[in-house]
């Protein structure tokens, strides 16, 4: 598969009324990618596949702690995990990456194609769509226009894909134990606190109408 040439493109789309546009911007996913992800899918959840697909079935919402969208974009890039990710390398060098970046202008920008997984969240990249925000930290609060293009693209992605779910990354342990849950390593995890429970409940308020399912009681 050859390197795919981050060339943008320019969509506009229509949700619940609303205009936005999705640039896409996509991060590298060239062989190397597609083997770690297959590799990521076998290992972590025994899923045995010739693709590096999904079937959407929920949303995560995430921040990125980084200040810029450029050195937001550079982390999710290459293939490989860099150097400053020890935390995680351990488990797999495949890179991080969601599907869609929102600046904090409130541009979405596409990563990579929904049905293509990308790993963003412990045990549930088989079936979840990523949205990374950029910045999140004291200095980079998310903005009012971040939350509102998260609450459009949910819309967007809902109208879509069947999603049951849309959850913050803080809240992603809520599903061990679920049927979604694959991931076999009980000591893997991760303590996430983004993108933090105001943030969530402005997002499922704005997207009532779509009767996501509630989250599940953590059974450990």
């Amino acid at each position: 598969m050859k390197k795919i040439i981050p060339i943008l493109f320019l969509f506009v789309l229509t949700a619940c009324s609303t205009t936005k546009k999705i640039v896409d911007k996509p991060i590298i996913f060239n062989d190397e990618r597609t083997e770690l992800t297959l590799n990521y899918l076998k290992e972590r959840y025994g899923l045995d596949q010739k693709e590096p697909t999904i079937v959407p079935k929920m949303i995560v919402l995430h921040w990125t702690a980084i200040p810029t969208f450029e050195k937001s974009f550079d982390a999710f890039h290459d293939s490989k995990l860099p150097n400053w990710r020890p935390d995680i390398e351990n488990v797999s060098g495949l890179n991080v990456s969601a599907h869609f970046l929102v600046d904090r202008d409130g541009t979405i920008y596409r990563l990579l194609p929904e049905t293509t997984m990308g790993r963003h969240v412990i045990g549930l990249n088989h079936c979840a769509i990523g949205v990374e925000n950029v910045g999140g930290t004291s200095e980079t609060p998310l903005t009012k226009e971040q939350l509102k293009s998260n609450i459009w693209l949910v819309k967007y992605l809902a109208e879509k894909y069947d999603i049951a779910y849309v959850i913050g990354h803080h809240e992603y342990t809520l599903f061990e134990g679920h049927e979604l849950w694959l991931e076999k390593d009980k000591g893997y995890r991760t303590k996430k606190t983004d993108p933090g429970e105001e943030f969530m409940t402005k997002v499922r308020n704005a997207t009532k109408e779509y009767k996501f399912k509630r989250l599940p009681k953590n059974s450990n």
